[in-house]
């Protein structure tokens, strides 16, 4: 038995995708707590909605094994690294989430049965329906596969009705905001112009996962505070890319 939101949320269960460069706060390495704990806390503003929330969060501020390749190592052992990366992040939220009052859990494709549970579908379903956080960690557990196509298919696995990408602008932009004052915001965009633009929201092949899958993307800003629950509540800025 699942409970109703006690909101007026229109979504009951989202996969919320953040990178680890978020949890970095403005060191250039690593975790910053403060930061950490201010992500869960926004986390939580959700959960106490009644929402349902599943959590893929990157590697990027330890290790990012397209950078590892880059610099002469296999890039199979390298992006392995880089899981184990989203595995560390993934702990430091749970941790965060439960110093809040939270029931999470973290799943890794990767078998670590000391720190995590491994990844059994109908398990990680009853999670969700005890109304627990779970945190999908080691990406997809293959090499090749980024943490945003992990997150696509954990989502759709999930029966998750939509996936929130934090990130540092509130949507997505024909150019880089910052560095361009003309940059246009889309409000909506398709799965196939994000494609054909190149507009960097997720690499493609988690845009067409998203798209044979009929998943709504939305991208917020992770650093407007009470954005995620304000645009839950059908407030707030963000593109929204759909079929």
């Amino acid at each position: 038995m699942t409970d109703q939101p006690n909101s007026s949320s229109s979504y009951s269960r989202v996969m919320l995708k953040i990178s680890g460069e978020a949890l970095m706060g403005d060191q250039g390495y690593g975790l910053h707590p403060p930061t950490v704990a201010r992500i869960a806390q926004e986390v939580k503003s959700v959960h106490d909605m009644g929402v349902e929330i599943c959590m893929v969060i990157g590697g990027g501020n330890i290790f990012r094994g397209l950078q590892g390749s880059a610099q002469g190592m296999e890039r199979a052992t390298a992006d392995y690294m880089g899981m184990l990366a989203t595995v560390m992040n993934a702990l430091g939220m749970q941790a965060a989430l439960e110093a809040l009052g939270i029931h999470c859990r973290v799943i890794s494709a990767i078998r670590m049965d000391e720190v995590a549970e491994p990844y059994i579908r109908r398990r990680a379903v009853r999670h969700l329906e005890k109304k627990r956080v779970i945190i999908f960690a080691a990406g997809t557990g293959n090499p090749y596969f980024t943490t945003d196509t992990a997150a696509t298919l954990r989502a759709n696995e999930m029966n998750c009705e939509a996936i929130f990408k934090g990130t540092k602008v509130d949507g997505v932009y024909d150019k880089d905001p910052k560095k361009f004052p003309d940059a246009k915001r889309y409000e909506d965009v398709t799965y196939d112009e994000v494609l054909q633009k190149h507009l960097g929201v997720m690499d493609a092949s988690a845009i067409a996962l998203a798209r044979d899958n009929d998943l709504p993307i939305i991208v917020f800003s992770l650093d407007e505070p009470g954005g995620f629950r304000g645009i839950l509540s059908g407030r707030g800025t963000y593109t929204r890319v759909h079929g």
